[in-house]
């Protein structure tokens, strides 16, 4: 059941976060080390994204652990590669990307293999690294409350994928949408 609602929540915050991958695929059938699966991919293939772009991938992947968190009031391990993927994104912005007033248009990544045209940085002040850290975490806890926002107000559509989920085990991308109500189109 757990499963259930925590893929549910990563299809849902997919569908209803303008700038998301749509969702093609949820899945509760175990695979690898993966207890169940969302799968959203973009339309064309991608190497450039926006900041609401990644911001929309942090929500997607917040949304699992949100989920849970909303349905049975505690977290579980079953968001670590999540958690992962989410403090890498919010890292990438902040160090790399400079989607980050506080920090700037600079990176302060390592960066290994430099060269006269693409130099790596030199390693950031420990006061630097705090600015990061606390970048990152203000980056990432924006979008959690986003999540929970969004998925406290669509709880009626978590609650129906779920029990989908739980049903028929794995759903389509029109399944998904439709059983969730939302109009793929409609979505911003």
């Amino acid at each position: 059941r757990r499963i259930a609602y925590h893929e549910g929540g990563h299809a849902i915050v997919g569908m209803l976060t303008p700038g998301a991958d749509p969702v093609r695929k949820v899945s509760i059938i175990p695979r690898g080390q993966a207890l169940g699966v969302t799968l959203s991919t973009p339309e064309d293939d991608r190497f450039n994204y926006s900041e609401e772009e990644l911001r929309a991938k942090i929500r997607v992947a917040l949304g699992g652990r949100v989920a849970e968190e909303i349905v049975y009031g505690e977290p579980t391990t079953g968001a670590e590669s999540d958690i992962q993927q989410v403090t890498m994104i919010a890292r990438g912005m902040v160090q790399r990307w400079g989607m980050s007033d506080e920090v700037g248009f600079v990176t302060v990544a390592r960066q290994d293999g430099q060269s006269l045209l693409l130099p790596g940085s030199e390693p950031a002040s420990e006061a630097t690294q705090e600015l990061v850290d606390a970048e990152v975490r203000r980056i990432v806890e924006e979008e959690h409350r986003a999540v929970t926002a969004l998925l406290t107000d669509n709880r009626h559509r978590l609650d129906a994928l779920a029990e989908a989920l739980l049903e028929r085990e794995t759903l389509d991308e029109v399944d998904a949408y439709a059983v969730a109500e939302i109009t793929r189109e409609a979505v911003p």
